[in-house]
């Protein structure tokens, strides 16, 4: 059996180093490289941590394709780097699989339209937690029913972007199926500039940044006499590998741009 060789962006970070490890362990994976801003030329098995991960670093991504010549891209970085490290990838013929969140609509119409060009498949998930890809279905589920919702989703301190991309997704599939409202009282007025959060199609998103946290969303609905609350918790990072994994799989089975893990989950 040929196996899958892969390269994991961003190894150092939480993330990535839960998907360095989930990668050793697959029996059909090979872990050939990672890329990592620092370190160049190094052995991953040189850094703390890593011991039994004899694999190069490279800086430069170019340089990691053409010397390794991977199938797939795990990456785990960050909106800017990760944007380029997707492009990259597509142009030479490598399959991304990002769970980088922040991208623009613009970022993922670029990246649909360059997957299209080389007839690869891409996934981009806000996030790898099949629960949380549950807590998103069954939310757009329920907003059939429910036209009033507010979302809060709460994340470690050390979290970038707010919105959470789960956030913004989840507030995206309701949109698709429900009426376009604007919550609350219409002379409602702001006291603290803030204080009812984002808004999304008359919708309120809400995010806490506080350590102790990892990440967490629930979706609240409202009518008369009655509420719904749809809640997903991640104790640790380790949840998103069971995601991760899938899509490694089902890319290299695609040539189609994918954004959402709900779309490769029957």
């Amino acid at each position: 059996m040929n196996k899958v060789k892969v390269v994991v962006a961003g190894p150092r970070g939480r993330m990535g180093q839960e998907a360095v490890k989930m990668v050793e362990i697959a029996e059909e994976y090979e872990l050939v490289a990672v890329i990592d801003h620092k370190h160049d030329g190094k052995m991953l098995s040189d850094l703390d941590g890593f011991a039994n991960f004899a694999v190069p670093i490279f800086s430069d991504i170019a340089q990691c394709f053409q010397s390794t010549k991977p199938d797939v891209l795990i990456d785990l970085t960050t909106p800017e780097t990760g944007m380029y490290h997707t492009t990259t990838a597509l142009t030479y013929g490598v399959r991304p699989v990002v769970g980088t969140t922040g991208f623009t609509k613009e970022n993922l119409h670029e990246l649909e339209e360059l997957c299209k060009e080389k007839e690869l498949g891409c996934i981009i998930a806000p996030n790898f937690a099949v629960g949380a890809v549950l807590m998103m279905k069954f939310s757009q589920m329920a907003a059939k029913y429910f036209q009033d919702v507010e979302i809060l989703e709460l994340h470690h301190d050390q979290k970038l972007d707010a919105p959470s991309g789960t956030a913004v997704k989840t507030a995206e599939m309701i949109a698709e199926v429900r009426q376009t409202k604007e919550q609350g009282h219409p002379q409602e007025k702001e006291t603290m500039t803030g204080a009812r959060g984002a808004n999304y199609d008359g919708m309120h998103i809400h995010s806490v940044r506080l350590p102790g946290l990892i990440a967490h969303q629930q979706v609240m609905f409202g009518s008369d006499g009655q509420t719904l609350t749809i809640r997903h918790d991640s104790f640790n990072r380790a949840s998103f590998m069971s995601g991760v994994k899938l899509a490694v799989d089902t890319v290299m089975k695609l040539d189609t741009f994918v954004y959402g893990l709900e779309n490769i989950m029957e």
